[in-house]
């Protein structure tokens, strides 16, 4: 008899492909919704910040109080591999604890009932079996991993480890597979995706894949996420700017502006080249400026978190992402003095926040009898009289959702399409959908 797994993946899109790794090597099991009659209950966890590791601990807590008898719970990803021993403490219930580094053999973890922790990083192949999540048109295609970068706040570097590429002809074959079985539309990943291929002795690396994947010609769309300041330079950007399937997508976490914050976070760049490279991305015909910043890290004094305010009011990102600094251990920031007080640091996030919120209604209201390019992807969740779409140059889940209520195209499917934003309504998008493209 089939035995059933249920599946949980928390964090970030690079967790994301991990898990359907997982689900490539246990393709022999049925995958069910309900957690209760699983025979196989698999979470993988991020462990980022204490948000992330808060609702890592809940999911798994909520999975062994409504487990079947006789169940599995397997706990993997970036929280088992900094807290293994705690988490087993903890949580006695947790049957199998794997890390970061063995994703591709679960099937035989959960064979022999037995967890892997090795100090290694899993990174994909195209030799690995996957079953892409959530879409028949697009998928992420993890290009690295770890990272270089000394950042202050971050702890990425102390369980993943060094950067580490994939070769090229690895990600374009993995591009090839996924188009032959329909997909078309990519989105690239990496804790450093402007960084690809730096480990191996080429500092333009990620430009050579753009050039790569337009050489190929299978895909029809894609963008990239997580550029660095330090490794993003101008010939990336014109990169980007010529290609002609990747949109004019520009998402680089500038997490500060203030001159003396940036250095405080160790970010290796100065104010005025986050402020060079991002008027550069805005120079680019159609761009799409998405960013992160990261309020009341250590030190952070009332004129730098005005100074970050201002910026964020005067340039206007598409997109921006909004963290509270969060003191994780084995960093540089968790040690540091001058902690700024959490009533603080709520306080400045509410005004940051409504600065952005401003913004973003002007985008949004800016968009209205806008004509362009959307791709489809089936209903919405919001209700079943609505399609799911989003624009060509968005990320998906992250960006944003356009509801599509009207057609001048009969028998709506799956795919690439004209459409124009009729309405912008309590923060929902509205579009008419004109052909097919």
């Amino acid at each position: 008899m089939t035995k059933s797994l249920h599946l949980v993946s928390l964090g970030c899109t690079k967790n994301l492909v991990d898990s359907e790794v997982m689900l490539g090597a246990l393709k022999d099991y049925e995958v069910t919704d309900r957690l209760e009659s699983a025979d196989v209950i698999i979470v993988n966890t991020c462990g980022f910040i204490q948000s992330a590791k808060e609702e890592s601990i809940g999911v798994i807590l909520d999975a062994a109080s409504r487990r079947k008898k006789d169940a599995l719970i397997v706990a993997s990803g970036c929280l088992t591999q900094r807290y293994a021993k705690e988490l087993q403490e903890m949580i006695p219930e947790i049957d199998i604890i794997t890390g970061v580094g063995d994703y591709d053999r679960i099937d035989e973890m959960i064979r022999q009932k037995k967890g892997l922790l090795s100090k290694s990083t899993f990174l994909i192949s195209e030799e690995k079996d996957r079953i892409i999540t959530g879409s028949n048109l697009h998928a992420y295609i993890k290009i690295s991993e770890g990272c270089n970068q000394t950042c202050s706040f971050c702890a990425i570097p102390s369980f993943k480890g060094k950067l580490f590429s994939r070769t090229l002809d690895s990600v374009l074959k993995e591009v090839e597979n996924l188009c032959q079985k329909g997909y078309q539309d990519f989105t690239f990943i990496a804790q450093d995706s402007s960084s690809y291929l730096r480990d191996k002795g080429m500092a333009d690396g990620l430009i050579k894949l753009i050039e790569a994947i337009d050489k190929q010609g299978l895909a029809r769309s894609a963008r990239i996420l997580y550029l660095y300041p330090s490794t993003t330079t101008k010939e990336l950007i014109d990169a980007i700017a010529r290609s002609k399937i990747f949109a004019n997508y520009f998402d680089m976490p500038i997490q500060h502006i203030a001159e003396s914050m940036l250095k405080r976070m160790k970010r290796g760049v100065s104010a005025n080249r986050h402020k060079e490279l991002l008027e550069l991305m805005r120079l680019v015909p159609d761009s799409f400026v998405r960013s992160t910043v990261i309020v009341g890290h250590p030190g952070e004094s009332e004129e730098e978190f005005l100074e970050l305010c201002d910026f964020v009011r005067d340039f206007g990102f598409d997109r921006l992402n909004i963290f509270a600094f969060s003191s994780e251990e084995g960093t540089l920031a968790h040690n540091m003095e001058a902690k700024v007080p959490t009533k603080v640091i709520n306080a400045r996030i509410k005004i940051l926040d409504q600065i952005l919120q401003k913004s973003q209604k002007q985008i949004l209201q800016n968009m209205v009898g806008k004509k362009l390019d959307i791709i489809l992807e089936g209903k919405s969740e919001i209700s079943e009289y609505f399609y799911h779409a989003r624009a060509l140059n968005w990320a998906p889940e992250v960006d944003g959702e356009i509801l599509i209520n009207d057609s001048e195209v009969q028998d709506l499917t799956n795919g690439y399409y004209e459409a124009v934003i009729s309405e912008v309504k309590e923060g929902m998008i509205f579009a008419r959908v004109l052909k097919k493209k």
